[in-house]
């Protein structure tokens, strides 16, 4: 079995709906990558109760990261920089205050999991999403200027040998291998509003969820469930079978 491409880039989002933190390596766990959308914010007026960036884009101009080695009992402290540069952790009194004011929410509160159980829930609606560097050159080769990824929210960034967008199409149902991890590629993701938000000065670019409606079916990256964990790190070589 030969290697179709390799791991571009990798990049978890410790608190929901936050911008990410790219890292070279990190292991794969049954809910996907280690510590992925494990912290996040509760409005239990809601729904779904999860307070995201679709009900406040602001969230999406903030940064998390985890600060020390990745443990199974416990995740990291995590760290988070606002807009303007400001720092504090996740679990200082200054982080719930900071997201009650900026939401108007009084009666918004925290949330973090323990490493062994995060919820589906959590973290979308599969396990990992995938985008394929080459789909993202059509695109803005469609939009006809340079668009982002960080607007797709990735957790895994592809590199393929046949650079044919889109290929991941075919996908669905097959087995993606890197090297002890086993991934399923399950379906599409079916994109919304924030893709048309720039994450660091949350301009709004409508065109970019019109053309993927338009053209794709408002379809851009894949969902993958995984199948065995492991541990991953970037330019992995990557196997569908």
């Amino acid at each position: 079995m030969n290697a179709i491409g390799h791991i571009n880039s990798i990049i978890r989002y410790p608190v929901k709906s936050f911008q990410g933190e790219s890292v070279t390596k990190t292991k794969i766990k049954n809910y996907g990558l280690y510590g992925d959308r494990s912290h996040v914010f509760i409005d239990e007026s809601r729904v779904k109760q999860f307070f995201m960036a679709t009900y406040n884009i602001n969230l999406l101009s903030y940064k998390a990261m985890f600060e020390g080695e990745e443990n199974d009992t416990q995740f990291p402290k995590v760290r988070i920089i606002t807009p303007n540069g400001r720092e504090f952790y996740w679990h200082e009194d200054e982080c719930l205050k900071e997201f009650r004011k900026l939401t108007g929410q009084a009666h918004l509160y925290q949330k973090e999991y323990i490493p062994e159980h995060v919820p589906l829930g959590a973290i979308e609606e599969e396990h990992i999403l995938i985008v394929n560097e080459a789909s993202l050159k059509e695109l803005q080769k469609r939009l006809g200027k340079p668009i982002d990824s960080r607007r797709f929210r990735p957790n895994i960034l592809i590199s393929l040998e046949d650079e044919t967008p889109f290929i991941e199409d075919n996908w669905f149902g097959k087995r993606m291998k890197i090297g002890d991890v086993e991934l399923e590629i399950k379906r599409h993701c079916e994109r919304c509003m924030i893709i048309n938000i720039e994450p660091d000065t949350l301009e709004s670019d409508k065109s970019i969820l019109k053309t993927i409606v338009k053209d794709r079916n408002n379809y851009f990256g894949v969902y993958a469930t995984v199948i065995k964990t492991g541990e991953v790190t970037v330019g992995d070589k990557i196997f569908i079978k």
